[in-house]
C-alpha cells in the first residue's frame, strides 16, 4: 500500500499548523488508495541545521537527524502543511527539508498551504525547495484562508468552499506516489 505522510510545517508554540495537519489526516483517512500518517516535525527537535556533511552523502552524525531520516524513509509521498511567514515558507518545514534529500527523492508531494492570502506565496517557495529535493509536486493545492477557515484565527474550522480543495490534490498525489515506487526501484537497481 502507498504511503503518505501528512507533515507538519511549524513547530512555534500555540501554533495553528497541527490542527490543520490532523484535519487534513481525518480528510485522507476516508480514502482506500493510499496510508496516511501524521509526522509532526516537532516531534523531532531539529534545531538549526547542524549537520556537517551535505544530505546527500547521508553521513549524519546527530541522532535527531538519524531519527528524521528513517521515518521520511518510510514514505512513497507526502502532503506537506505549509503556513505562510513573512511571504514564504515556515522556518521550520524549510529547516527540517534542509536535513535530507536522498530520502524525499523521486517521491511525491502535495501541498496544503493556509494564511492571509491562502498561504500562495508560502505555496510557491516551497515547490523551488521541493523542486531541488526531487520531489514530485502536483499541481492541485489544498488552500485556506486565516480571515474565513479559523475561528478566531486560531481554530481551524473550515468554509465548505476551502474544503473542498483538498481531495482533487489529493487524487493527483496518491496515483503519482504509487508511480513513483518504479522509478526509485530502477535508481536502485541502476546503482
Amino acid at each position: 500500500m502507498t504511503k503518505i505522510a501528512i507533515v507538519t510545517g511549524s513547530t512555534r508554540p500555540g501554533r495553528n499548523n497541527t490542527g490543520v495537519a490532523q484535519w487534513v489526516l481525518e480528510q485522507a483517512q476516508q480514502r482506500t488508495d493510499a496510508e496516511f500518517e501524521l509526522v509532526d516535525i516537532a516531534d523531532f527537535n531539529l534545531p538549526v541545521l547542524d549537520e556537517a556533511y551535505p544530505a546527500g552523502f547521508q553521513n549524519y552524525q546527530n541522532d535527531h537527524t538519524k531519527a528524521w531520516s528513517a521515518k521520511i524513509a518510510e514514505f512513497d509521498g507526502f502532503v506537506f502543511v505549509a503556513p505562510e511567514y513573512n511571504h514564504s515558507v515556515a522556518p521550520a518545514l524549510a529547516n527540517a527539508l534542509s536535513y535530507l534529500s536522498v530520502e524525499f527523492a523521486n517521491k511525491a508531494a502535495g501541498i496544503v498551504s493556509y494564511g492571509s492570502a491562502f498561504g500562495v506565496r508560502a505555496v510557491e517557495h516551497l515547490r523551488g525547495i521541493l523542486s531541488e529535493l526531487q520531489l514530485a509536486h502536483v499541481q492541485k493545492t489544498g488552500m485556506f484562508s486565516l480571515f474565513t477557515d479559523f475561528e478566531n484565527f486560531s481554530t481551524f474550522k473550515p468554509t465548505e468552499l476551502q474544503a473542498a480543495s483538498l481531495a482533487p490534490m489529493l487524487d493527483q498525489l496518491v496515483p503519482w506516489a504509487h508511480a513513483l515506487k518504479s522509478v526509485r526501484e530502477d535508481a536502485l537497481a541502476s546503482v
